[in-house]
């Protein structure tokens, strides 16, 4: 079934707040409840994560009806790779080296950036690409 494209450029704009926050503060706590988020929305989908949650009780009974589908799976994939990157972000944070934590949750901060205000998603290209090569490879 597919779903709402609004839905996880919302997820994106939230967690482009929450990464900016905890680049700027170094709040461990913070980016280890983006890792959480991360995690329900590699698990279950983007609309199982709190963010999807918040966006479909809070934002989308405000909004028009839906005109623009996707299939879920390169959004679930996104999360993922996000989760990836703050996972990596909380093992530079909490035993070092600082740098890694820096530079994985500045990255995971430019994707979701780039989703939220442009409608890009790297880790839904990321997808489609290594579907591409796993089909022409089979």
């Amino acid at each position: 079934m597919d779903i709402d494209v609004r839905g996880p450029r919302f997820g994106a704009a939230v967690t482009a707040l929450v990464l900016a926050v905890v680049l700027v503060t170094g709040n461990v706590w913070l980016l280890a409840w983006q890792t959480l988020a991360f995690a329900c929305g590699a698990a279950g989908g983007v609309g199982r994560s709190p963010y999807g949650w918040l966006f479909r009780k809070a934002v989308r009974p405000r909004l028009g009806p839906p005109t623009e589908f996707e299939a879920p799976e390169p959004p679930r994939f996104a999360q993922a790779v996000g989760l990836v990157f703050a996972v990596l972000g909380l093992i530079g944070f909490a035993a070092g080296p600082g740098w890694l934590g820096l530079a994985a949750t500045g990255a995971a901060l430019a994707a979701a950036f780039l989703n939220a205000v442009f409608g890009y998603c790297l880790g839904c290209e990321m997808y489609l690409l290594v579907r591409r090569l796993t089909v022409r490879a089979g």
